[in-house]
């Protein structure tokens, strides 16, 4: 991407002005797994929150944060992730990215996208009707 695409979009890494205030106002904190770098401000907010933001490597997309550095970035831990981590396990998945609108994205049995063929009616559903039997469903004036 040149130079203009790093002034002008947002959606595919770090403005320049982003990028620009890290390295002035931002210390470095650590990277993960998938190259996301995060930073927190040299200099304490007005409120007295630490600020903490990420610089995405590639696509900005949230899910791409794991949930180590998210909970980092929210205040929930005050020190770096890695510091807290137990060594990963033998059925932990590695990362997927959000499918959501690709044509990688779940589709269930009857959806549109799958024909729109939809399992029979298995005749279990009895339809409501105001003039039913029970006590409950007219109300007396």
């Amino acid at each position: 991407m040149g130079i203009l695409g790093k002034i002008f979009t947002w959606w595919d890494g770090a403005t320049i002005g982003t990028a620009f205030n890290s390295m002035l106002s931002g210390e470095r904190v650590g990277t993960d797994a998938q190259g996301n770098r995060y930073f927190r401000g040299k200099k304490p907010h007005p409120d007295g929150r630490e600020r903490r933001w990420v610089i995405y490597n590639g696509a900005n997309d949230a899910s791409r944060v794991p949930a180590e550095w998210h909970g980092w970035l929210h205040g929930t831990l005050d020190g770096v992730p890695e510091s807290f981590l137990p060594p990963a396990r033998i059925w932990e998945a590695d990362y997927t990215p959000n499918a959501t609108g690709t044509a990688a994205a779940y589709r269930p049995q009857g959806a549109l996208e799958r024909g729109g063929k939809r399992a029979p009616a298995t005749g279990d559903y009895e339809a409501w009707s105001p003039e039913g039997d029970s006590p409950a469903a007219a109300p007396e004036a």
